[in-house]
């Protein structure tokens, strides 16, 4: 198990930076604002806390929230236009750092590409390096389900979507930046887990965590001291 001496020392170096979105990048999460707008607000928002805190696998808790919801294809747009998600503080200068040096940076969410696509906009984060779920809708715009075939769809999804990343771009280190138990997973195969508890913290998330932070001010500072 690496020090959290070796862990900063990894992110100082890392070729990439996958960031969890919901909670973590912005200050909500998209699947509860989702459900607040379509009136199914508090029952979705339970639901949100099992899966989080690890109790029932992604895929079902999705599959009962989005069956709850039942989102058409306007009233997801009509989300984005009048209530857009709110970035965290500091996650803007953060990733624009990264990206000064070099990084690749990406998000990776059990989101929904269409809102996650809206927030790597705002950050200047190229859609190819967005790893959501898809929404699919009838014809008429009426919800038909989600994509099941999209690995952020299933419980260790975020460690596929890194395991392909290294097999592709060829990264040496790359490391998982999320406030769940989903993030936490995905490491390894990412080389440095960073638990983010600046909009929520999850119990199991701050305790298990090596290297644990409430504001993406103490990774800019990281950054700086090389």
């Amino acid at each position: 198990m690496a020090s959290l001496l070796e862990l900063k020392e990894i992110f100082r170096n890392a070729d990439a930076v996958c960031f969890d979105v919901d909670s973590t990048v912005i200050r909500e999460e998209g699947i509860d604002e989702l459900a607040k707008f379509c009136g199914v607000g508090d029952a979705v928002a339970e639901m949100t806390r099992r899966a989080m805190g690890g109790t029932v696998t992604f895929k079902a808790a999705l599959t009962a929230r989005l069956g709850l919801i039942r989102p058409s294809y306007e009233q997801v747009q009509k989300l984005i236009s009048d209530n857009p998600p709110q970035l965290t503080p500091g996650i803007r200068e953060l990733v624009s750092r990264l990206q000064q040096r070099g990084v690749q940076v990406f998000l990776v969410s059990g989101g929904f590409q269409s809102i996650v696509e809206h927030v790597a906009l705002q950050l200047n984060i190229p859609t190819a390096n967005v790893f959501a779920n898809r929404l699919k809708f009838y014809f008429n715009g009426e919800y038909a389900g989600f994509d099941e075939t999209q690995p952020t769809a299933e419980s260790g999804g975020k460690g596929k979507v890194i395991t392909h990343l290294k097999e592709q771009f060829h990264f040496k280190k790359v490391v998982m930046i999320g406030d769940g138990a989903t993030d936490m997973e995905a490491c390894p195969p990412a080389d440095c887990f960073i638990g983010f508890g600046g909009n929520v913290i999850r119990k199991q998330v701050k305790e298990k965590a090596k290297w644990y932070i409430t504001h993406f001010d103490e990774l800019l500072k990281e950054l700086e001291e090389r």
